[in-house]
């Protein structure tokens, strides 16, 4: 939470061992994604989503901020060679036009309007690289989104940068590349909770372990795929959760915290996160971290 939060579906691919992916993927959907709707909100209003809107979303997952730009009016394609569990939740979302329930907490929630979304086109999920997704009967994509926030994971921005290259030739020239990313980590109170990630998985030194966002990750990202940064924004994006089990199921559904449960245990992981959120659990049993999120837009040149 892809968040970083996120590296929403690492999850998947090369995921820690004894995880059970359907139980991981309901949690993505059901605990942990609903936490960017903040994020996917102020992109869509930035750029004005709606109807002339022929969106790529790259590393889609369940398929919630497809959903959101589909309310908008928009054609939406979402891709992903990840996770077939989180795919499978997208395909349905988006067949019936609502998000599942959340379990209960006081964070933010998905728009009333999804339920009522005006068609602009079937949605299309996509298991496989950004080129399965080209349609030369089509107008080329206005929009190419990569909500999964990057910086997070030791050589996450290498592999996005690969990704771009292969999605762009799909944009018309002008279109908007939104990146996102987390803001600075004196301002993410979920930092000091996926420090536990960094410290339990630092004897592996692996790639995949977690570390703070730097300040120019998504420029950089931008820069080496080759598009021109139009604009930036930073949205509060806070954490909250009904419970500290809660919280912890939609963390480690995230994949920040795979590579400690590889140098690690299961056990281990789970008791030094619950006790790093005890600081942010609420006298009511909730549990609430105020965030900062990053977003780039870049132009296709």
């Amino acid at each position: 939470m892809t968040p970083t939060l996120v590296r929403q579906h690492s999850s998947h691919a090369g995921a820690a061992p004894h995880v059970d992916l359907r139980a991981r993927a309901r949690d993505w959907s059901e605990i942990q994604e609903r936490m960017l709707v903040p994020l996917y909100e102020a992109v869509y209003e930035r750029l004005d989503v709606g109807g002339d809107t022929r969106m790529l979303g790259l590393g889609c997952g369940s398929g919630l901020a497809l959903l959101m730009a589909a309310a908008r009016g928009a054609a939406v394609t979402g891709v992903d060679s990840r996770s077939p569990e989180l795919l499978a939740l997208a395909r349905r979302r988006l067949a019936t036009g609502t998000p599942e329930e959340p379990e209960a907490y006081e964070g933010p929630r998905s728009p009333g309007t999804c339920g009522t979304r005006a068609r602009a086109g079937a949605p299309r999920i996509i298991d496989g690289p950004p080129e399965n997704a080209a349609d030369p009967t089509a107008p080329a994509f206005t929009l190419v989104t990569a909500f999964e926030p990057t910086g997070c994971l030791a050589g996450d921005a290498e592999g996005l940068g690969a990704l771009l290259a292969r999605a762009t030739p799909l944009a018309a020239r002008g279109a908007a590349v939104v990146l996102a990313g987390w803001g600075p980590p004196e301002r993410c109170a979920t930092t000091s909770v996926l420090r536990v990630a960094a410290k339990l998985s630092d004897p592996l030194r692996a790639a995949g372990s977690w570390r703070p966002a730097l300040r120019d990750d998504l420029e950089e990202v931008a820069q080496r795929a080759g598009l021109r940064p139009d604009g930036s924004g930073r949205v509060a994006c806070p954490f909250g959760y009904a419970d500290t089990g809660s919280a912890v199921r939609g963390l480690l559904s995230t994949g920040l915290f795979d590579a400690a449960v590889e140098a690690t245990d299961p056990e281990q992981v789970d008791k030094e996160l619950t006790e790093a959120l005890h600081p942010h659990q609420r006298p009511d049993g909730t549990v609430w971290m105020p965030n900062v999120f990053r977003y780039l837009i870049a132009r296709v040149p």
